[in-house]
């Protein structure tokens, strides 16, 4: 209970992962709630307030799944540090622990630890529904008699006796727990841990003896802890000469000796039957060959909705945002402010808004698969082969994901507990080909190979996706070897039962994990997409005009007003600070085979790779055309499209009279645009999901040092015809 006037109650749901814990919270609280992180880490905090049916409301925590309080990965670490320490922000009046009552026995690890904490605790029995089903039967009495506490059996899926919880929790917060352990601790401490915590509580002046005995434990990274009372902790663990790693063994397995047989007395179960539906279906999709087949079929589908979901609702959303750009842009007089309207600001939105139908429609399609139980068969499938490249099972749902996007894929990537694996996950997926890359393929390819067959060009274009692929995978050995943490990774996974999804739920996290991308990444974006129009469309006193004065002067009488606009636009980029930029690198970027016009391509694709595109259009004096060929390119198959840009880019020459675009160059240039970080919407989610600007920046270093490697190799040994 809080005792200080005018303090906000907090009530914490924990419980292990697959206990239901994130449906219960989304049914005790709905839209009531907001999502944020911890401070100093990027885990997830979900936060809402809980309305009691007598009208007063307390602050409910969402903290994360965890087995127990001695932690194996960053989320566990985050509630291990909270529950030790009363001066936390986010530590709890009153917890309630969410169990599944299917697999109790596995749940009672975690809540014998947190009632000799001493924190009042009331137990909720999810997936009462699902346990009546199978025959489970538990005499709530006698399980809250042994334990002392309050014992509530609920469904987060239904929402079967939520209200009574509710009610429950609230006589607990009002009068104080009915029940409790008192002085007796639920494990009894070891001699030579009595003589530890006899030390700390003496020495730090700690009321609780298992809080004493985890700050024990957890000394050397308890982020709270002062440097004195770090020291003093460390000396008293030597001089006792304590074994943390064997303590936490013993105690465990004393924990399970005692509460084991409580839960056998109190579970009356019917006999198993030997085959029941969840082992049907696992015997087909966990087998060792036909499992990764099926899976990789449900992700095809899965990339297949994103992929095609998104020509039809992203496509809606470009469409319509365009026309409306494009008719404000008609109304207002041209002038600065108007281009920078109409060319910059609301591109910059649009840029945000295109991503969110792809972020919606793989979260949807994610949680549904979580809901229904798959997901933790993919994990389980997948995760003895992806740790050889330092990832886990769930890393293999951000690669695929990533060829559709890697904004929504790397948001994905935030279901992976453990820090090192998760960020090498992150770092590695912008090497998948994403959509976006598919218009500046399409260019290239013909470009490169101009007299190959359709098979040929078909052939590299299916090689591009494989070469991402082996780029993202060898990264991530690179960064498994390079990356140091004291995060055990192994894997520890309960395979839930295959049930119906909770849409609520669903829904939920959806609006969510879209509210997120919007607050967080989206405004990087849109000052991004501001930033370039900037770049683009400014340069240095009357440059620009002095351009576009010149062009008119030396058009002929003849030339058609399109052409002519063409004209001024592409000296107007070239004159811009963009094209001061694109032709200052060019000393760089020659070794590549590539001039200052590739230059200027390069830098405006940061703001999305298929900019390359635009630009070129725009560079070459076809801007006109570019909408039409865009409109053509439906109806073409895929390497007949873009003709007249393809044309004038296969004609350019250097200064020399040495074509631009020989074979070399072109693969030069698809290896680049392959491997580089050139997405502006990538880095500035990687900069939301890491918490830093230190992994975005290392990021693009990396992979455009990577690129320019790898591209210069390929122009240096390929032929120049």
């Amino acid at each position: 209970m809080s005792d200080s006037p005018g303090k906000p109650l907090k009530v914490a749901l924990l419980g292990n992962p697959n206990s239901g814990k994130s449906t219960v919270f989304n049914q005790l609280t709905g839209l009531r709630q907001k999502t944020g992180n911890f401070p100093g880490v990027t885990v997830d905090m979900k936060e809402g307030r809980l309305r009691f049916p007598s009208g007063f409301d307390a602050t409910l925590i969402d903290l994360p799944g965890t087995y127990s309080l001695y932690p194996t990965s960053s989320d566990e670490k985050i509630v291990a540090a909270v529950l030790t320490n009363p001066k936390d922000h986010y530590y709890p009046d009153v917890l309630v622990y969410i169990a599944d009552v299917t697999h109790l026995e596995k749940h009672m690890l975690l809540l014998t630890q947190l009632l000799d904490l001493g924190i009042p605790v009331l137990l909720a029995l999810n997936m009462s529904d699902t346990a009546a089903e199978m025959g489970i039967k538990v005499n709530i009495e006698r399980l809250a008699g042994q334990f002392h506490i309050p014992v509530v059996p609920i469904s987060g899926r239904t929402g079967e006796n939520i209200q009574k919880l509710l009610h429950e929790l609230e006589r607990v917060l009002k009068n104080g727990q009915p029940f409790g352990l008192g002085e007796t601790a639920f494990y009894p401490l070891r001699d030579l841990e009595k003589q530890v915590v006899d030390d700390v509580r003496k020495k730090l002046g700690i009321e609780n003896a298992y809080q004493a005995l985890l700050l024990a434990h957890h000394h050397s990274w308890l982020p709270f802890l002062q440097k004195h009372e770090r020291e003093t902790l460390e000396t008293i663990v030597r001089n006792k000469e304590f074994h943390s790693l064997r303590a936490q063994v013993d105690e465990t397995l004393e924990r399970y000796d005692r509460f084991t047989p409580i839960v056998r007395q109190t579970i009356q179960q019917a006999g198993n039957a030997p085959d029941t539906p969840t082992d049907r279906i696992d015997a087909v999709l966990t087998h060792r060959v036909g499992g990764p087949l099926i899976f990789f079929g449900v992700m095809l589908l899965v990339f297949m909705a994103i992929f095609f979901g998104y020509d039809t609702t992203g496509g809606w959303v470009e469409n319509t945002t365009g026309a409306l750009i494009d008719g404000l842009a008609a109304s207002l007089n041209e002038s600065w402010f108007s281009s920078l309207l109409t060319k910059g600001v609301l591109p910059g939105l649009q840029g945000v808004l295109v991503f969110v139908p792809q972020i919606a429609l793989l979260f949807l399609l994610i949680t549904i698969l979580e809901e229904v139980g798959y997901m933790a068969r993919a994990v389980f499938i997948f995760d003895k082969t992806m740790r050889r490249f330092g990832m886990n099972g769930r890393s293999i749902v951000a690669l695929i994901g990533g060829g559709a996007c890697a904004v929504p894929a790397i948001m994905g990537a935030r279901t992976i507990s453990n820090w090192k694996e998760r960020l090498i996950t992150v770092m590695v997926t912008p090497f998948i080909s994403c959509s976006a890359r598919i218009p500046v393929y399409l260019v290239l390819i013909p470009v490169a190979l101009p007299t190959s067959s359709w098979w040929t060009k078909a052939l590299i274009f299916g090689g591009m996706y494989f070469f991402g692929l082996s780029a993202a995978l060898a990264a991530a050995y690179v960064f498994k070897k390079i990356l140091r943490t004291s995060d055990p990774s192994f894997l520890a996974l309960e395979l839930p039962e295959y049930r119906m999804p909770h849409w609520k739920n669903v829904w939920l996290t959806v609006w969510e994990k879209v509210k997120a991308f919007i607050a967080g990444a989206g405004k990087i974006i849109f000052l991004i997409s501001i930033a370039l129009w900037i770049l683009g469309n400014t340069g240095p006193d009357g440059a620009l005009l002095e351009a576009e004065n010149k062009v008119r002067a030396e058009a002929a009488p003849t030339t058609s007003k399109d052409e002519l606009d063409d004209r001024v636009a592409a000296k107007k980029l070239e004159a811009s600070y963009a094209g001061m930029l694109g032709k200052s690198i060019e000393p760089a970027i020659r070794p590549l085979g590539y001039d200052w016009k590739i230059g200027i391509a390069l830098l405006s694709s940061f703001a999305a790779r298929e900019v390359f595109n635009g630009t070129m259009y725009t560079i070459y004096s076809l801007e006109s055309v570019g909408a039409q060929e865009e409109e053509e390119a439906a109806d073409q198959s895929p390497f007949e499209r873009y003709g007249r840009l393809r044309r004038q880019m296969t004609n350019d020459r250097f200064e020399n009279g040495d074509r631009i675009y020989t074979f070399a160059t072109g693969i030069s240039l698809l290896i680049f645009y392959a491997l580089a970080m050139q997405c502006m919407s990538t880095l500035a989610v990687v900069r939301r999901e890491t918490g830093s600007w230190k992994w975005p920046v290392l990021q693009f270093l990396f992979m455009s040092g990577l690129a320019y490697l790898i591209a210069w190799l390929a122009y240096t040994l390929l032929p120049k015809i």
